[in-house]
């Protein structure tokens, strides 16, 4: 099979619109706007082509520019594109009890994330009643794959070769997030969460930060969402996790079952 970067290579154009593709996904993601240092960093890009590809995009009305802070925010455009869109992809009205419903049974703040390409996304975010919280996680928030509880989950349910591919890809993931995140910790990860059915994150994003994720899957089996619960350290102990984690699975269980008859 043709590799990603080898197809953007051999299309005219290609390589300009993962640019913007890759700018746009980052300002989305930010809820306060991002500067344009920022993203350019962040987007492996000079500051001068990441301007020049925001003013293009600004132009579109695909982001917006603070007059008074100059940070980029998502523009209106992408409300109506995502609004188009969101018959055919969206799932958080059926999900949003079954969300709220794991949070007050859990007392720990719930999430619903989808897997988009090679990160998940979050949906969104339910407050438990608990007063310590954790906020790592918010809607719009991506993380890669294997990296939040939610990913990990997703990641260890999809075939060895789709695990192999990814792990392929992305050599930067012990880099970035730490020794924990390298193949054979990862691989081992997977293992223990494909067999416990949730996988565990012992605050390997931020510490004292715990999170647990179950993957939800489409009717064809796939595992293309997640749901997770994050707090503190203390309240995942071994006396409580084995409980958070036969209610999350139960929760994730019926959001998959919904799914499959909303899609009939």
């Amino acid at each position: 099979m043709e590799s990603t970067a080898s197809g953007r290579r051999s299309v005219p154009g290609a390589q300009a619109i993962a640019r913007a593709s890759a700018l746009l996904r980052l300002v989305s993601a930010s809820a306060d706007g991002a500067s344009l240092q920022q993203l350019a960093t962040d987007a492996s890009l000079s500051r001068s082509t990441a301007h020049r590809l925001l003013t293009a995009l600004k132009v579109e009305g695909l982001v917006d520019q603070d007059p008074v802070t100059s940070r980029w925010t998502a523009g209106p455009e992408l409300y109506l594109m995502g609004t188009a869109a969101a018959s055919r992809y969206d799932i958080t009205e059926i999900s949003r009890d079954i969300v709220r419903s794991l949070a007050v049974k859990t007392e720990e703040s719930a999430f619903l994330s989808t897997r988009r390409a090679d990160e998940t996304v979050c949906l969104i975010r339910e407050e438990g009643s608990f007063p310590i919280r954790s906020f790592v996680l918010s809607e719009g928030i991506r993380f890669p794959l294997g990296v939040a509880s939610a990913g990990i989950a997703i990641l260890s349910f999809l075939p060895d070769h789709d695990v192999d591919a990814y792990l392929e890809r992305h050599p930067e993931l012990e880099g970035r997030w730490g020794a924990a995140h390298g193949p054979e910790p990862l691989r081992k990860r997977l293992a223990e969460t494909k067999a416990r059915g949730y996988a565990v994150n012992p605050g390997l994003i931020v510490e004292g930060s715990w999170g647990i994720g179950a993957a939800v899957f489409d009717r064809e089996g796939r595992p293309e969402w997640a749901l997770s619960l994050t707090g503190a350290e203390f309240r995942f102990g071994p006396d409580r996790l084995p409980q958070l984690g036969r209610t999350l699975l139960a929760h994730a269980h019926q959001l998959s079952s919904r799914i499959a008859g909303a899609r009939r």
